[in-house]
């Protein structure tokens, strides 16, 4: 035994099991990362009875039956000058032949003063002895006699220790811990700041030598590696705690392999940290994927950010980093420090982080859910129809802002009541994957797999969702895998080079926003993009994804001059890679979660966005898969057409029956979103021409002309009341003005009755949702009328009941207004007007049932008269 171990309190049986000197890197010459050490000269030859060994059974040698003496010795000390305790020889081990070894007197020898042997005769037949343990045994327990084993220096090589103090370590757990080397176990230590290391196992305490530099180390006498814990002194304090480097490694080899193929569907599972029990001790593995990092070292609140001493190990080629914290728990904040390729360092937020610090802190927060959901019932009934076929009505809000300063708790106390009241089917949240700057609305994303920590933690933002679904309301988020921002602690060049993003710098730079792109044909970013769609799906009970800015990762010139970029392999500007992407992803999606549904921001005429992926289109691609698709061309005609002057509108009429020729080529949304009502393009009401009433008139006959036209609709917040001012998320939407002490409440109150009132009747009405997508639901009464700026037309749903929609974009009362209709309806009754006085118009109606009458017009064999008022819409059903 070294002369640094200090003596243990009970005597644990000495091994002669040298083969286990393999599982030592220290000791193995076959282990790349070590340096063979030398052997302990501590033991001297028997003068009388010598005896090389070579290569015994792991177990007991045979006292019979001895290995003869055909090998030189590689690590015998000269037996005329004993090498020193503290500068042994080096010794070549073999990971299955032992060095040979001379069999000293059954008496300890002294370390030190080594007797001078006379020439050894060979002894063929060996009587096994014991070397004297270093510790006493009890009376009752005295183990039988073995032959001794020479000693191995337990101190690490040079060179393991500079990789460890420099970061660069690719198997730390290798070299630390404890380690089975002939003449017992060898325990080695690297405590930054420590001023000394113990090992306490059971009653054994037996305190390491200090190497310098925050390494400790020592060889006890013991037959197998122990149960053991750490007692570690500081300057004034004593620490008992778990040997991080004791541990096996904490990921399978299922999820290896997974990762390495880009497959891994429950990423979050594997990646990241995760509290658990492991080895019967509980703590936190932390993994993350960084393939060119030369090292990977863990910081946080709990080694007060000072990494040096808690290196990750590297699991192979798959570039995937871990380490198990034994005793680190939820709430500890933590980072990455990687060791580039060029030898500098980074301090990086998890990519995979489930909880982050509020921002501007960028710290990631170990996590784990504990909330028990109640929304059964909902997830039940989700799958039976899918949306597309299903009323499907969207108010689109900002979380920070709706209600600004509220918590998910305490947004979850409002936000469910009022979306109820007013009769959405869904709510679409603007991104709440973290985000570190507030001005981006959420749609520069660093933490994929956090929501914002600015309205409270993971589990809070459950309890909103939750409370939403227990009302019967859907809940759709933004999703961002288009790009990330290049924050120097969050993915841009993560490991030192291009990982999330693409290699070619005019591949990877985003032109319009300044940000990097990801880099879709990298299988392990495609693999961190497609778990991250199903993780908000099935950890969070999200119902659907509206995909941001697709557009933008279909095109490889997408913002791009000419010299830009460069064409696909078929000579294209299609971006393959991004394809294939989002094919996956919607493939993926569907087939895990049922009754989610995926929606596109795609503002090109893209063929096949709402088209399965395996149907192949005349462009020669499947379908994308998703969903719906926002009808980016609608929402630009209409709303141009609306802002002319009523006297104008004939020469734009076109612009309100265009969507038409195109409405049934995919599964469309009508959207009237957030990038509507900002940068200056003015709030929906502020956007119409005429005085305030007029405003208000056009308004509230858009939002009915909406919502009788085919797909889904969407409002932004504010709109619902006719915000006049601009959208901006410092202070939310203008509440103060359904105040009834504001003068002016009346005229607010009156379009968001509207709104309610329009959701109502839409629910209730088939017609207006249930073959948004099939060209049957929909027949055109009059699409021409542009001197009248008159536009009607049939709704049908699949019985074939129908809805009429009339709207009148004109400031005069058309009397007695004569409309082709079927001839097999005997009545009309009138079911919305938006001229109503409730809704603040100037309540010209038609009160009594309107019957047609034989006399063909617009080309059908009945007609029917009515009274249209300025700016409305009216909605008739049969009586």
């Amino acid at each position: 035994m070294p002369a640094e171990i200090g003596e243990a309190t009970t005597s644990p049986s000495a091994s002669d099991d040298a083969p286990a000197a393999a599982q030592d890197p220290q000791t193995s010459a076959t282990t790349p990362a070590a340096t063979p050490l030398a052997a302990s000269a501590d033991t001297s030859a028997s003068p009388t009875t010598p005896a090389s060994i070579d290569t015994p059974e792991p177990a007991t040698p045979s006292p019979t039956a001895p290995a003869p003496v055909d090998t030189p010795e590689p690590a015998t000390p000269s037996l005329t000058t004993p090498a020193p305790v503290d500068t042994p020889k080096p010794a070549t081990l073999s990971p299955t032949t032992p060095a040979s070894i001379d069999t000293p007197e059954p008496a300890t020898p002294s370390p030190v003063d080594t007797p001078k042997p006379a020439t050894p005769a060979p002894v063929d037949t060996p009587e096994p002895t014991t070397p004297t343990a270093t510790t006493s045994a009890p009376e009752s327990a005295t183990p039988p006699p073995t032959p001794p084993t020479p000693a191995i220096s337990p101190a690490l090589n040079a060179t393991d220790r500079d990789r460890l103090l420099h970061g660069t370590h690719h198997a730390p757990h290798s070299v630390l811990g404890a380690h089975p080397v002939p003449g017992g176990v060898a325990f080695r230590v690297f405590r930054p700041f420590a001023l000394g290391v113990t090992v306490v196992a059971g009653e054994l305490r037996a305190e390491l030598h200090d190497d310098g530099d925050g390494f400790f180390s020592g060889l006890l006498p013991l037959r197998d590696v122990p149960e053991y814990r750490l007692s570690v002194a500081y300057d004034g304090a004593v620490q008992d705690v778990e040997d991080a480097y004791r541990f096996l490694p904490a990921l399978g080899d299922l999820d290896l392999h997974l990762i390495g193929e880009g497959r891994h569907e429950e990423l979050w599972q594997a990646l990241g940290a995760r509290t658990m029990t492991h080895q019967g001790v509980a703590g936190t593995r932390f993994t993350v994927w960084a393939p060119d990092a030369q090292g990977v070292r863990l910081a946080g609140t709990f080694n007060f950010w000072d990494g040096t001493g808690a290196p990750l190990r590297s699991l192979g080629a798959t570039g995937v980093w871990e380490v198990f914290m034994p005793g680190i728990g939820e709430g500890e904040l933590y980072k990455f420090e990687i060791t580039r390729p060029d030898g500098s360092k980074t301090l990086r937020a998890d990519p995979m982080a489930r909880r982050t610090e509020v921002p501007p802190s960028t710290s990631s927060i170990v996590t784990a859910s504990h909330y028990t959901w109640g929304d059964e019932e909902w997830l039940a009934q989700r799958p039976q129809v899918p949306a597309h076929q299903a009323p499907f009505s969207v108010y689109e809000l900002h979380l920070a802002s709706w209600r600004p300063g509220l918590t998910y708790r305490q947004l979850a106390e409002q936000l469910p009541a009022y979306i109820k009241d007013l009769g959405f089917t869904h709510v679409e949240l603007m991104p709440v994957a973290e985000h570190p700057f507030g001005g981006s609305w959420g749609y520069q994303v660093t933490g994929f797999y956090a929501p914002t920590a600015r309205l409270g933690t993971p589990d809070d933002f459950k309890f909103l969702v939750d409370s939403l679904h227990q009302a019967g309301i859907g809940v759709l988020m933004d999703w961002v895998p288009a790009h990330f921002p290049r924050d120097e602690w969050a993915l841009a060049e993560f490991d030192g080079r291009p990982l999330y993003e693409h290699e070619d710098p005019l591949r990877a730079a985003h032109p319009d926003w300044g940000t990097l792109e990801f880099d879709f044909g990298r299988r392990e970013v495609r693999n961190f993009l497609v778990a991250n769609a199903v993780y908000w799906c099935e950890e969070f009970h999200i119902d659907g994804l509206r995909v941001d800015a697709v557009a933008s990762m279909l095109y490889l010139d997408y913002s791009r001059e000419p010299d830009q970029w460069t064409p696909n392999e078929h000579g294209g500007r299609e971006n393959l890679d991004a394809v294939a992407f989002l094919q996956e992803m919607n493939a993926t999606v569907y087939r895990r979660v049922p009754g989610v549904v995926t929606i596109a921001e795609e503002s090109t005429a893209w063929d096949g966005v709402t088209r399965a992926t395996h149907h192949i289109g005349p462009g020669g691609f499947g379908g994308l898969g998703f969903g719906l698709k926002w009808n980016m061309g609608w929402m630009h005609d209409s709303l141009d057409y609306m802002s002319h002057e009523p006297v104008h509108r004939k020469f734009h009429h076109h612009e309100m029956t265009f969507s038409m020729v195109y409405a049934y080529s995919e599964n469309y949304v009508l959207p009237i979103s957030h990038d509507e009502v900002v940068h200056g393009k003015r709030s929906l009401v502020s956007k119409m021409p005429g005085d305030w009433w007029q405003q208000r008139a056009n308004h509230r006959a858009y939002l009915a002309f909406m919502w009788a036209h085919p797909g889904k609709q969407l409002l932004f917040m504010g709109q619902e009341f006719a915000q006049g001012a601009e959208w901006s998320e410092t202070r939310g939407p203008d509440w103060w003005l359904l105040d009834p002490a504001y003068g002016a409440e009346p005229d607010h109150r009156g379009v968001r009755d509207l709104v309610r009132d329009l959701n109502t009747v839409y629910r209730h009405t088939p017609a207006l949702w249930q073959l948004d997508t099939d060209p049957a639901g929909f027949q055109w009464i009059t699409g021409d009328s542009a001197e009248d700026n008159v536009i009607a037309f049939l709704r049908y749903d699949t019985d074939g009941s129908p809805l009429l929609a009339v709207s009148n974009f004109s400031p005069v009362v058309r009397h007695d207004y004569r409309l082709g209709a079927p001839d097999d309806i005997p009545a009309w009754h009138e079911v919305l007007n938006t001229d109503t006085a409730l809704y603040g118009g100037g309540d010209i109606t038609n009160p009594a049932p309107i019957k047609p009458e034989p006399q063909p017009w617009h080309g059908r064999p009945a007609s029917i008269r009515l009274t249209l008022p300025p700016l409305a819409t009216v909605w008739l059903r049969p009586a």
